[in-house]
């Protein structure tokens, strides 16, 4: 990401090379990466310095938007504060907002599901002809079952987002 600083102000924030007219004289793109840092200050081009000091996981905050200074010869790209998304449902005008808990759990689900449907025919085919289903399969969906609903159970008992992205966190 590049910045073209005009009269010690930011006139401009790219994300690719592009051509540049400054002043009189046309610069094709390719200069960014054939020139080096100090030849492109020279015209008021800086590589953007990223800060994402203030940036935490988009999956549990919302992030501002970037803002952009200028100073000791640098452009620097910073956050905001970042702000926590709900962990509970939230209702507004009648709509309801899914908090994190919810969706959390929702992919728990979805996860025990998709591990235990492989083999679903096996228990229809118990309910259907009373053929015995095999007692490690058996095993096996209790333990998927069980791990779900431990983890849903972790989910519901956090009390702030930092507290739910630690469940998730492997050694």
């Amino acid at each position: 990401m590049w910045a073209l600083v005009e009269s010690g102000s930011i006139s401009e924030v790219y994300n690719k090379p592009k051509q540049l007219k400054i002043g009189d004289i046309q610069y094709p793109s390719n200069i960014h990466s054939l020139w080096s840092a100090t030849e492109l200050k020279a015209i008021g081009v800086y590589e953007v310095v990223q800060d994402d000091t203030n940036y935490k996981n988009p999956e549990y905050y919302t992030n501002t938007d970037q803002t952009f200074t200028f100073a000791s010869n640098q452009v620097k790209a910073t956050y905001g504060t970042a702000t926590a998304k709900p962990l509970n449902d939230t209702t507004t005008d009648g709509v309801v907002t899914r908090g994190l808990k919810y969706e959390h759990c929702f992919v728990i689900d979805n996860q025990a599901y998709s591990l235990l449907e492989p083999n679903d025919w096996m228990v229809v085919r118990n309910a259907e002809s009373s053929k015995a289903i095999p007692s490690d399969w058996l095993d096996y969906r209790v333990a998927v079952r069980t791990a779900a609903s431990d983890m849903k159970t972790k989910i519901n008992a956090v009390s702030d987002v930092d507290a739910l992205a630690a469940l998730y966190v492997y050694n």
